[in-house]
């Protein structure tokens, strides 16, 4: 193989390695930009989240406080029951 064919050949395959440089290019922007929407769709569900135990935290604190207030009227009840039973 003289020089000539040889530059020739180096010369496409440095035409193919510079495409590929390309392309792998490409494809870190495009991984770059997929990675950078799921951090921000995780941030949104985590703030999301957060909202939503801080919504249950309440709900679940006002039940606690209907239901002790239930309880003391139970307790009531049956303290006037017991009262009325002993009485009779």
């Amino acid at each position: 193989m003289d020089s000539k064919d040889e530059i020739n050949l180096l010369r496409a395959r440095i035409g193919e390695l510079e495409q590929r440089v390309e392309h792998l290019r490409v494809s870190r922007r495009v991984l770059m930009n997929l990675l950078e929407k799921v951090e921000r769709e995780k941030v949104a569900l985590v703030h999301h989240l957060e909202k939503e135990n801080v919504r249950l935290q309440r709900d679940n604190k006002r039940f606690a406080k209907w239901i002790f207030s239930k309880n003391k009227e139970i307790i009531e009840l049956q303290e006037k029951v017991d009262t009325s039973v002993q009485k009779a």
